[in-house]
């Protein structure tokens, strides 16, 4: 319906971002089939039918831009149903990808992988290690984690959402298939 709004109202669509995400916490042991079910319906089959629909409707030179994280390349405990997530729409971009260029659409599919951000989600993600009992208290597990972080600090909305901008446009001509990694260095340390 959204794809089909888009196409009425603009005429067209040239741009996908799928950013819908949720995160559960839960250590593997613990994690029921349910969560985890819940979880991948939205990081999953959501990218998955955005993609879908939006490849049917869009002409070459569109950007489908999908939001991974981090969390698609590493593990970090207490979130499997997150982490298997977001290495599914890892996964699931490439696919799309090489399909849509061997389809000759001229469509043009990346991924960004931030890591924490300044959200309500990065602020759920810090508060998981304590209520798990990861951590001691809050203070402690928000210093613990920006600290792996090389620069310090967690991301903000800004810094994803130029990233965001950067693959939806015509300076990622040739770009598709790849991964934007937006973390402030916590990959690399």
């Amino acid at each position: 319906a959204a794809v089909a709004a888009a196409q009425q109202h603009f005429g067209g669509l040239d741009v996908l971002v799928n950013n819908a995400g949720v995160e559960t916490a839960a250590l593997l042991t613990e994690c029921t089939v349910e969560a985890f079910r819940s979880l991948m319906d939205v990081n999953v089959t959501g990218v998955f039918l955005g993609m879908k629909h939006a490849a049917r409707v869009m002409q070459a030179g569109a950007s489908i831009v999908n939001l991974s994280s981090v969390a698609g390349m590493i593990g970090t405990p207490a979130h499997i149903a997150y982490h298997a997530s977001k290495g599914a729409v890892r996964t699931m971009t490439k696919a799309a990808a090489v399909e849509l260029a061997k389809l000759g659409t001229g469509i043009r599919v990346n991924s960004v992988h931030p890591a924490i951000v300044d959200t309500e989600m990065g602020s759920n993600f810090v508060q998981d290690f304590v209520t798990l009992g990861l951590a001691p208290d809050y203070a402690t597990a928000e210093a613990d984690i920006k600290a792996a972080h090389l620069l310090g600090r967690f991301g903000t909305p800004s810094d994803i959402a130029g990233a965001v901008i950067y693959l939806a446009s015509d300076a990622t001509a040739w770009m598709t298939g790849s991964e934007l990694v937006i973390d402030g260095g916590f990959t690399a340390a």
